[in-house]
């Protein structure tokens, strides 16, 4: 069987004991499944910077460039916030996504049915949940050039940053969502800012074109983005696919991730282009929540959003369509169980600690398996 690479990028904060649950479940698999995942373990982020005074080193840039995925832990924290803005723990991050050109990132917001009253919003509007948020990732205003802060004299200064999108970039995250919607209800909800920013005006004018010339069975709408905010709160379920610049899906899907009860829970991926040869695409996998610094360290960070990325990185990366459904199976059936961490528990529940909770995925997909 060939090997499946894998370079783990733990970073820091909560990272790398959420990460930890990962590789428990990739030295299950290997031992009792034989999956034949080989790993190697790299620094991004403060960690790496500390280490190397870069926020991911050349040779751990060399390792995800070889790797055939990458699964990332988070990134920043307090201990960074002087540090040079262009070493700053994030722009390790920004590095991976713009060197393995992952220009799509697919952000799931599914409501676990155990979960659905820990939402804040009606059990009713949450129940059954499950929309997809397609981001484009490596153009866009966090990109643009010019970005700069300059000093015009006089105590005053002007902060530049750049929106620009080219209508291939538009193109092609729009097809990622029209293809990825026909294999769900169908649906795809493009937003942007039309109304008062050019970049939006090309950005619905090619969707348009883009679903016109090659994927007309799909239903596609047009929302702006500020009133797709309000409706993700509003009547979340109307939405199947959601395809979004950068500036915006950033913002869109953490506030989608709430919606589910809290941000531990979400996965996301970050996919490249085809490679015309191959057809495998080069992607990084990360869970949605951040860094967490305020409870780092304690052991009761949520695993199920890194681990979550890792079951997406089985489909996406792996074509293991069965063991990404099995773990998936394996976190809904522990939640029904009734285990939570500290930042879904609610009265009926029993709260377990961070390694508990992933031994206890990794019982459970054991258990589906046979």
């Amino acid at each position: 069987m060939a090997t499946r690479k894998l370079l783990l990028l733990p970073g820091d904060g909560i990272g790398p004991e959420a990460m930890a649950e990962v590789s428990k479940l990739i030295a299950v698999m290997n031992a009792e499944f034989d999956a034949g995942f080989e790993t190697e373990s790299g620094l991004v982020g403060g960690a790496a910077y500390d280490a190397h005074g870069q926020a991911i080193s050349d040779a751990d840039m060399e390792r995800a460039l070889a790797a055939d995925a990458v699964l990332f832990g988070a990134v920043g924290g307090p201990k960074w916030d002087g540090v040079p803005y262009e070493v700053r723990p994030e722009a390790g991050l920004l590095r991976l996504r713009k060197e393995l050109e992952l220009f799509a990132n697919l952000r799931p917001a599914i409501c676990y049915p155990a979960l659905a009253a820990s939402s804040s919003l009606k059990k009713e509007l949450v129940e059954g949940l499950d929309i997809l948020i397609v981001r484009e990732l490596t153009g866009g205003v966090y990109f643009g050039e010019p970005k700069e802060i300059v000093d015009l004299g006089n105590g005053q200064k002007r902060a530049v940053d750049t929106q620009v999108y080219d209508t291939f970039e538009i193109e092609r995250i729009a097809g990622v969502a029209f293809e990825l919607a026909r294999t769900r209800r169908n649906k795809v909800c493009s937003m942007e800012k039309h109304n008062v920013m050019k970049s939006g005006v090309l950005w619905k004018e090619v969707v348009a074109a883009t679903h016109q010339a090659k994927y007309a069975d799909v239903e596609l709408t047009h929302m702006l983005a500020d009133a797709g905010g309000m409706q993700l709160v509003r009547q979340p379920k109307q939405f199947d696919v959601i395809v979004t610049d950068n500036l915006f899906g950033d913002m869109l899907s953490d506030v989608a991730a709430m919606l589910t009860g809290s941000l531990g829970m979400l996965p996301s991926a970050s996919l490249g282009a085809p490679d015309p040869a191959t057809g495998k695409r080069r992607a990084l996998y990360e869970p949605v929540h951040g860094s967490a610094p305020d409870i780092a360290g304690q052991g009761i960070a949520n695993p199920i959003a890194m681990i979550a990325s890792f079951a997406m990185c089985l489909r996406y990366s792996f074509n293991m369509i069965e063991e990404a459904d099995r773990l998936e199976g394996a976190i809904a059936a522990v939640l029904e169980d009734g285990l939570r961490t500290r930042d879904i528990l609610s009265e009926g529940g029993r709260e377990v600690s961070t390694s508990a909770m992933g031994s206890a995925i990794v019982e459970k997909f054991r258990a589906l398996a046979a």
